[in-house]
Parts: C-alpha cells; structure tokens; sequence
C-alpha cells in the first residue's frame, strides 16, 4: 500500500510541476467553465452526481461530488495536453484528493479524441484509499460516439463504479445526445439487455 501511495506522490508531483512550466503566453488566456448534472435513476434509488470544471491554458481544474461513493467530495488538478489535425486529441493526467464516505488520493487521466464525426471519450482512475488497500478501486466512464450533424450523437457506453452494485461488472448501455448553444442533454440505458439491473442516467451540461 506505501509503494502505491508514494508512486501516486509522484505522480502528482510531475503533475504540477509540468503545470509551474506553463508558458503565460496562450492562444486562449480565459478560463473556460463546464458543468454537469448526472441524475441516476436507478430501481429504488436516485441521486446527482454534479462535476464541475475550470480550464486556463494547459491547467485543468475539476470537482466531483457523488463520484468515488456516496457523500464523497473529491477535487483534480491536472495538465491538459491537446493537439493533432485528422485525428485530434484531448489528454489530462490528473491527480484528486477524495473526501467523505471514503478518504484517499486517486491519479487518473480524462482521454477525448476526435476523427471525422466520431468520438472517443474517457475518464479514468485509481482510488488509493487511506485506511485499508481493500477498497482500493479502479473507476472508469468511457462513450464512444457518432455524431451525424453538430447537434445529435448516439453510440455506447461502459462505467465501471462502486456506487451502485448490479450483476454485472461494467455496466453497458447505449446513449443519445442533444446540444443547443452551450446546452448539452444526454440520456444512457445501462444494462438494458440480458440483466435484471437496468438503469437510466441524463446528464445536463452548461459550458461558460
């Protein structure tokens, strides 16, 4: 447990230091703002899952609540590395500190890449816990998506999570998606085929 607690130290600690090394000079100096709503309606529960997140230049800030467990704050810093003309891509390293219910540090890394009208995405991480390597976990949220015009996607969804537990190890489901202006609304049906867990999700997100 030590061994992986330090290689997380170290992990944060090239974070911020590729973040001290940012050059000043930017092509986009504002910060840019997301956030999201993730409502669960799951059998006999519900819940949200707000994220809320702030970039400038290569740093990337970001906050969870609801996320690695139930009443659990966890706060990233992270550097964000972006570039590529066919085939773009997206990738933050981060590094969180997780507080409530359960208590630790997690590295993770957020993955977007974009070819034609598809779409990659992926966030994930590894939860250190503090008091016993028993609950250490592995979190993951991947979408891989097509999008026939700039306002409507669909494509398919796995997560791997401990919020909620089903027969299935990873959760997989479909999604569709809307945009209007900054206004984003997806709904995803996990587990809808074979399982007797299944599951809705509607994410609303507001870019500022």
């Amino acid at each position: 447990m030590k061994k992986k607690i330090c290689l997380s130290t170290v992990f944060a600690c090239i974070v911020v230091a590729a973040i001290a090394q940012t050059d000043p000079v930017s092509k986009s100096p504002q910060w840019r703002f997301n956030a999201d709503a993730n409502f669960y309606f799951i059998p006999n529960d519900f819940f949200v899952l707000p994220v809320f997140s702030a970039v400038k230049n290569k740093l990337h800030l970001e906050a969870r609540y609801n996320y690695e467990d139930r009443k659990t704050f966890s706060a990233w810093i992270g550097y964000n590395f972006e570039g590529g003309k066919k085939l773009e891509y997206a990738i933050t390293p981060m590094i969180g500190g997780v507080v409530g219910l359960s208590n630790g540090i997690a590295p993770g890394v957020k993955t977007t890449l974009n070819f034609k009208n598809f779409e990659f995405y992926s966030e994930s991480e590894y939860f250190f816990d503090f008091k016993s390597s028993e609950n250490f976990f592995f979190y993951t949220w991947t979408d891989l998506t097509y999008a026939p015009t700039e306002w409507l996607w669909f494509g398919i969804s796995g997560q791997r999570t401990r919020l909620y537990k089903t027969d299935l190890d990873v959760q997989r489901g479909l999604l569709i998606g809307a945009g209007l202006k900054k206004w984003e609304l997806t709904m995803y049906g996990y587990n809808l085929f074979g399982s007797d867990d299944p599951f809705l999700i509607v994410t609303l997100s507001r870019e500022f």
